[in-house]
């Protein structure tokens, strides 16, 4: 069985989106049902988050809900594997609504025996995380994160591969990114996107 987590850190999580508070929820929310989508194709799927909306969301989809500890995403992300039995895992940002189940197959399928696999941001972040395993796992988030989990996975032995799949590559910080990438969106994301003002998206 493939567990998928999802950290959703919830409107305060991006503040570039959007100067609107609610115009953020509304996107950054659309953007978690996107993503929540195609993970529940693939496996069991764990939401992390400390938003009230987020959370709501997630039982709405019958997924797995953990209490966002605090400390940021990767302290976000080790509670949710938390308790996981050694298996396959995506970790998956939620700000990458153009992401299919197919994507997250071929993450998978490009993950070596035993090794990891990334999608890595064009900015070297990183977007999507496979592991074998819950303890292969370290809090690396950041400005090129993507080059510390290849790191670490060298220091553990692992083969490390980077996956050049370019619906998990995108990822959305701004409104230029969503206007950029609409044609490409999940259906949330694209519904979300047509329903703003013409003066939101100045």
């Amino acid at each position: 069985m493939v567990t998928v987590v999802i950290p959703f850190a919830g409107v305060e999580g991006k503040t570039r989106l959007h100067g609107a508070q609610r115009t953020r929820r509304d996107l950054s929310l659309a953007m978690l049902g996107d993503v929540l989508s195609a993970a529940l194709a693939v496996g069991a799927v764990r939401v992390v988050t400390a938003d009230p909306d987020g959370a709501e969301l997630a039982r709405d989809a019958g997924v797995e809900l953990v209490g966002d500890p605090g400390g940021g995403q990767g302290a976000a992300v080790e509670g949710a594997l938390a308790g996981l039995e050694p298996g396959a895992i995506l970790i998956v940002n939620a700000d990458v609504p153009c992401a299919l189940p197919a994507d997250l197959r071929a993450l998978l399928a490009a993950t070596p025996a035993g090794g990891i696999a990334l999608a890595e941001a064009l900015d070297g972040t990183t977007n999507a995380l496979s592991l074998p395993a819950a303890d292969v796992f370290a809090p690396l988030y950041g400005s090129d994160s993507a080059a510390r989990f290849r790191a670490r996975a060298e220091t553990l032995g692992l083969q490390a591969v980077s996956a050049a799949l370019p619906n998990l590559i995108e990822d959305v910080d701004t409104i230029e990114d969503l206007r950029r990438l609409h044609l490409r969106l999940g259906p949330r994301s694209q519904t979300c996107l047509a329903n703003l003002p013409a003066e939101a998206l100045r």
